[in-house]
C-alpha cells in the first residue's frame, strides 16, 4: 500500500522551481501525495500540481530563456516592479477557472494581510486569486487588493507553512526548504540554451517602449539595465554573444567568475559583498527574515522528512532557471529519501 503523504512546500522566489523536481521524485518512489500546503512559488507549483497541470507549467517554463522572461515583465511603478498579470495570466490559462474545493486533493495557500497584520489560508475559492496573492512578494509583485486587505506574500509571516498539513492523518510530511544555509556540497547544474537573442531584445524594447509613453524615460533605462545583465551573462558562457556587439564595436572581456554567483546587473558577487541594488537588498533582507523564520517553524512542527535547498544556488528573481532548479530538486530529493528509506530499512520498519 502506498504511503499517504502530506506535502508542505516553502518560499523562496525561483528557487520554488524546486519543488516540481521534488515532486517527481516523490512519485516516482511511488508515494501518494495526499495533501499539499504551500507559500509564494510553493503555493503556486503546488496548486498547479493539485490542478493536475504541472506537466504542462513545467514544458512552459523550461521553454524560457532570459529574453523569454523578461517579455513576461510588465513593468509597474507602484507598489512593486512587476504587476504579474503577464505571468499569472499565462498560468490562469493553464490551470483554467477552477476553485480549491474542486481540487482532488486538499490544498492551502498562505499569503499575509498587511492591513490587519495577520497570516491567511486559502482553502476554498478561486485558486488562481490564492496562488497569486500568496507569491505576491514584496518589491518584486504588486500587492493583492481583497476588500478593505492587502494581501502579499506569506513567507513574510510563515515561509514554511507545516501546521495546515498537520491535522491531515497521512502517514508522513514532507517538508521543502528552500532557504538552507547548509548543503554546500550541491551546486546548481549547467544547461546552456543559446538563443539568437539580440533581433528579439530589439524587439522587446521598442514593444514596452510603445506602451509606456509617460515613463518612456525611466523605460528605457530599466531596459538598458537589463540588457547589460543579458550581455554580461552571456559573454561568460556563449561564444555567440559576439554577434550581438554593435556594429564596429568589440564585445568588452568578460571577467573571470571562478564559479561566483551574480547580481541582477550581471556583476559578479563575491563573498561578504552587499548587495548590487535596491532590489537585491530588500530581498536579501527578506530572505534572511524567511530564514529564521522557517527555522522556527520547523522546530515547533518537525515533518517526519524535510529536504533543504540552499538558498545560495541561486537569486531569488532568477527565473529563467527552471530546468536547472528542476534537476536540482530532484537531485536533493533522492538523497534525502534515500537517507530516510535506509535508516528505516536498517530499522526495520
Amino acid at each position: 500500500m502506498k504511503k499517504r503523504v502530506a506535502l508542505v512546500l516553502g518560499s523562496g522566489g525561483a528557487r520554488g522551481y524546486a519543488h516540481i523536481g521534488v515532486i517527481e521524485e516523490i512519485e516516482r518512489r511511488g508515494y501518494d501525495i495526499a495533501c499539499i500546503a504551500g507559500c509564494s512559488m510553493g503555493a503556486v507549483v503546488g496548486g498547479i500540481y493539485a490542478a493536475d497541470k504541472l506537466k504542462d507549467y513545467r514544458d512552459w517554463i523550461e521553454s524560457l530563456d532570459y529574453l523569454d522572461v523578461l517579455r513576461l515583465v510588465d513593468v509597474s511603478f507602484r507598489l512593486g516592479a512587476i504587476r504579474g498579470e503577464k505571468v499569472f495570466g499565462q498560468i490562469r490559462k493553464i490551470v483554467g477557472e477552477i476553485n480549491i474545493e474542486d481540487l482532488r486533493i486538499p490544498y492551502t495557500a498562505v499569503a499575509t494581510d498587511l492591513t490587519n497584520q495577520q497570516e491567511i489560508w486559502f482553502q476554498e475559492g478561486c485558486l488562481h486569486q490564492a496562488m497569486r496573492a500568496s507569491a505576491a512578494i514584496p518589491s518584486l509583485f504588486t500587492p493583492v487588493m481583497q476588500g478593505n486587505r492587502m494581501l502579499v506574500d506569506g513567507g513574510i509571516l510563515n515561509p514554511l507553512p507545516i501546521v495546515p498539513v498537520v491535522s491531515s492523518h497521512c502517514d508522513l510530511i514532507i517538508a521543502v526548504n528552500l532557504n538552507s544555509t547548509n548543503q554546500r556540497h550541491y551546486q546548481l547544474p549547467v544547461i546552456q540554451r543559446p538563443a539568437a537573442f539580440k533581433t528579439r531584445f530589439d524587439s522587446l524594447i521598442n514593444s514596452l517602449g510603445s506602451k509606456m509613453p509617460f515613463r518612456r524615460k525611466q523605460a528605457e533605462q530599466l531596459l538598458l539595465l537589463e540588457k547589460e545583465a543579458l550581455m554580461a551573462e552571456a559573454a561568460d558562457i556563449n561564444p555567440w554573444i559576439e554577434s550581438a556587439a554593435p556594429e564596429g564595436q568589440q564585445p568588452a572581456a568578460a571577467p573571470e567568475s571562478n564559479g561566483a554567483p551574480k547580481s541582477a546587473t550581471g556583476s559578479f558577487i563575491i563573498d561578504n559583498v552587499g548587495p548590487a541594488s535596491l532590489l537585491d537588498l530588500i530581498n536579501q533582507s527578506f530572505e534572511v527574515m524567511q530564514t529564521s523564520l522557517a527555522q522556527y517553524k520547523i522546530a515547533g512542527y518537525p515533518p517526519d522528512i524535510l529536504i533543504n535547498v540552499p538558498k545560495r544556488v541561486c537569486r531569488f528573481f532568477e527565473f529563467y532557471k527552471a530546468p536547472e532548479l528542476i534537476a536540482l530538486g530532484r537531485e536533493i530529493a533522492r538523497d534525502t529519501l534515500d537517507r530516510y528509506e535506509n535508516e528505516r530499512n536498517e530499522d526495520g520498519r
